[in-house]
């Protein structure tokens, strides 16, 4: 029997007794990071990285049975050596390498080989099998260097600053939204961040991170205009579901982006309701992914989380390697 398998609750080592970002309740759940397609709630014990442990707190409540290791770290769990490595992902981040009798499994989890300078970077470890994502595994997905992205994030900014209109970036609450702080230009104007991406702020940053200065809108824009606060040269950073709210409105007539690897497919002067896209994404693309999987020396190949049939097909042809798909319908995802 294979040290782990697919269940309807998800990755499973039965030696261990341990599931991996499971979808329902279970006694023992080792969570990659805290997005909330992996990390739910309801779990009678917890497992993950030191740097989860604030945000799984804030998500999944203050009570909830935790334990924490570092990178690098291993605990045994009935002659399973369990030890996290790096994924690169978002803050908190890790791959689960599992080893039992000479048998050893990575379980990436979400992840990006190149490193941002926020999160720990991605480090390759060797196994007889790899579980990837494949989230954007089609080779018209690659990345431009971050910093010609903020370059020209920074560069709208100062546009629209200029034009005394304000600036709206789209960021999920966990990980986007800090990376984006981080390389935002202060001398343009001030950086306002919605509550839910306020309260991932503080506790990252109570864990060691810094993203720069930036003001919290936990009472809404209208409490900020109310203040008297200048608003019309700030850059507001937001999650995606703010703009269905009325939080919003006080901002009148505002420029609006996303940033998300999505928008590479998006077509010109088309981003799905925005005025800009930005490709930015932390998730890896086609030549990441491909790197991966050479650098982890796997003879077999799990794939999951995306264009699935498109990797496994091309590991297998091109490759030679034994790969095959994770039931997708095993999973939600629901950031980016």
């Amino acid at each position: 029997m294979a040290l782990v398998t697919y269940t309807e609750l998800g990755f499973y080592c039965a030696q261990a007794d341990l599931y991996i970002d499971p979808l329902r309740r279970v006694a023992k759940a080792l969570v990659t990071h805290a997005h909330s397609d992996h990390a739910r709630p309801g779990m009678q014990h917890y497992l993950c990285h030191s740097d989860s442990v604030g945000i799984l707190k804030l998500r999944l409540g203050q009570r909830i049975s935790l334990q924490s290791m570092g990178y690098g770290e291993s605990i045994w769990m009935n002659g399973v050596e369990v030890t996290l490595f790096p994924a690169g992902h978002v803050p908190g981040s890790a791959q689960v390498r599992l080893s039992y009798r000479g048998e050893v499994w990575v379980i990436t989890g979400d992840y990006k080989t190149v490193g941002d300078g926020l999160s720990p970077a991605w480090v390759s470890v060797r196994c007889h099998h790899l579980v990837t994502e494949s989230t954007f595994a089609l080779p018209i997905f690659q990345w431009r260097d971050q910093q010609l992205v903020f370059d020209e994030i920074n560069a709208w900014w100062r546009g629209n600053a200029a034009a005394g209109r304000p600036s709206v970036l789209l960021g999920y609450s966990l990980g986007k939204a800090q990376r984006i702080l981080k390389y935002l230009d202060r001398s343009v104007g001030e950086v306002v961040c919605h509550g839910a991406i306020s309260a991932s702020n503080r506790v990252l940053e109570s864990a060691g991170f810094d993203f720069g200065p930036w003001v919290d809108a936990t009472e809404g824009l209208s409490g900020l205009r109310a203040g008297g606060r200048v608003l019309d040269g700030s850059l507001v950073v937001c999650p995606p579901n703010a703009l269905r709210s009325a939080w919003i409105t006080p901002l009148g007539n505002y420029a609006l982006a996303n940033c998300s690897g999505w928008m590479a497919v998006s077509k010109s002067g088309d981003w799905g309701g925005v005025d800009k896209g930005f490709v930015l994404s932390d998730h890896a693309d086609w030549p990441q992914l491909l790197e991966a999987v050479r650098a982890s020396g796997a003879e077999h190949v799990h794939v999951t989380h995306g264009f699935s049939e498109t990797l496994s097909r091309y590991l297998r042809e091109t490759m030679g390697l034994d790969a095959d798909v994770v039931e997708q319908a095993m999973w939600e995802r629901t950031e980016e």
